[in-house]
């Protein structure tokens, strides 16, 4: 039986497997697109739901990929990473996987990932015994643990995020914060739709998402919040969301 065109587990599988954790792999180029968990077919569903989508439909990256592959006659290869857990074990090991492969086109980060994810241990020492920051201003916190991987924290932190734009746009600053200490400190001039017409730097379009053009804060706003830790409330375990608001 050929695996690449197996659409389905039998009953008798899904029984032994349990909960399970897998890739989705791009046979173009061998690269890992999509990290995932569940049970059943649920390994299954992502191609199903990319043929059941209209041609005109907004897809997500995912989706995306997905017909890409499916058009050029070729299929989704699977690998179940890891089988046989119960849901609180796949939930970390999926979390693991995330942060293995930051290209892959998971919306959020792994559970947990925006705290307990890969640090060196430089910044291992910063997050637990820096000291904790007494925010005084309305800010809006932008996690960047991935996206700074490539890029200079500015940019890491203005582009782009799915969020409420009315609502971004009250806050005084935009706190960048790696592994759960801000890193970065910056007052928003404008927010913009990401895309290419507004940010010719990253050369890209991408629906639903907004991105902001800045400048650092000043020397006194540094000096309340560079380099300490977000309140507990906001490092809550299992808290995925890179954007969160103290109002």
């Amino acid at each position: 039986m050929n695996q690449y065109v197996i659409d389905e587990f039998p009953t008798e599988v899904i029984d032994e497997i349990k909960y399970y954790v897998y890739r989705l792999i791009d046979p173009r180029n061998g690269e890992t697109f999509y990290i995932g968990k569940g049970k059943g077919n649920r390994v299954f569903n992502h191609m199903k739901c990319a043929i059941k989508k209209e041609e005109s439909d907004d897809l997500s990256d995912k989706l995306s990929t997905i017909r890409e592959i499916r058009n050029s006659g070729l299929h989704v290869i699977h690998v179940i990473h890891r089988h046989g857990m119960d849901e609180k074990t796949s939930i970390e090991v999926e979390a693991a996987l995330i942060d293995a492969y930051p290209g892959v086109t998971n919306i959020q980060g792994g559970h947990s990932s925006n705290d307990y994810g890969p640090m060196n241990s430089i910044e291992i020492i910063n997050k637990y015994a820096a000291e904790e920051a007494d925010i005084a201003h309305n800010v809006l916190m932008i996690t960047i643990n991935k996206s700074i991987i490539n890029s200079e924290i500015y940019d890491a932190v203005r582009f782009a995020w799915r969020l409420n734009i009315k609502k971004a746009a009250q806050a005084d600053y935009v706190l960048a914060v790696k592994q759960g200490v801000i890193c970065g400190i910056f007052v928003i001039e404008q927010w913009k739709e990401a895309k290419k017409i507004n940010f010719p730097e990253f050369n890209v379009d991408i629906e639903g998402r907004f991105g902001f053009v800045g400048k650092e804060a000043e020397d006194s706003i540094k000096q309340l919040y560079m380099r300490k830790r977000i309140p507990e409330k906001f490092r809550q375990k299992g808290a995925s969301n890179p954007i969160k608001y103290n109002f």
